[in-house]
């Protein structure tokens, strides 16, 4: 098994962070790479992409001006499996990229790292945050695993991919 590479590029509209790669991922060298897992099916629905990606694809992310990272490099079949140390030096060192690649907005792909990285002082939800990190702004989509009982459906889940979509053209709109 391998370590995933990021995917980055210099100031990306968005960079998204997953919580770690699944063992499907690492063993493909690709991210969310699960087939039950609808997170390209979500970025293209949603118009973050304007073509239908796979995860063999994710490399193609930048051309569309987003990037992606994880917060703990170690495949798992849970992130349960992850120690508090991970998950810390992990913070740090996303602090680290967010300050080198200088996103606009930092999507957590999941509500629990979200939560993880600001503590006990986060707030509950998906949607735009009013915290920052450096000077990025901090939205928080929902995991689009399958697994996900507090959202359980495309549709469920379409609506935080719509609504970033949304924030993005609002952040441009705003630049102008």
């Amino acid at each position: 098994m391998r370590l995933l590479r990021d995917i980055l590029i210099p100031e990306p509209h968005v960079l998204m962070v997953g919580i770690n790669p699944s063992i499907r991922s690492a063993e493909a060298g690709h991210h969310f790479a699960s087939p039950g897992n609808p997170f390209w099916k979500l970025l293209y629905a949603s118009r973050l992409v304007p073509v239908e990606l796979t995860a063999a694809d994710d490399a193609r992310l930048v051309e569309f001006g987003l990037a992606l990272t994880n917060l703990c490099q170690r495949a798992t079949r849970s992130a349960a499996e992850l120690t508090r140390n991970e998950m810390d030096r992990g913070a740090a060192r996303l602090k680290r990229t967010v300050r080198r690649v200088r996103p606009r907005i930092v999507a957590f792909v999941g509500l629990s790292i979200y939560q993880h990285y600001f503590g006990k002082m986060a707030s509950a939800g998906a949607g735009a945050k009013p915290e920052s990190i450096v000077d990025a702004r901090v939205f928080v989509l929902p995991n689009p695993s399958g697994l996900n009982a507090s959202f359980p459906g495309f549709k469920d889940k379409l609506v935080w991919f719509e609504r970033l979509h949304a924030e993005i053209h609002s952040l441009e709109r705003a630049r102008r």
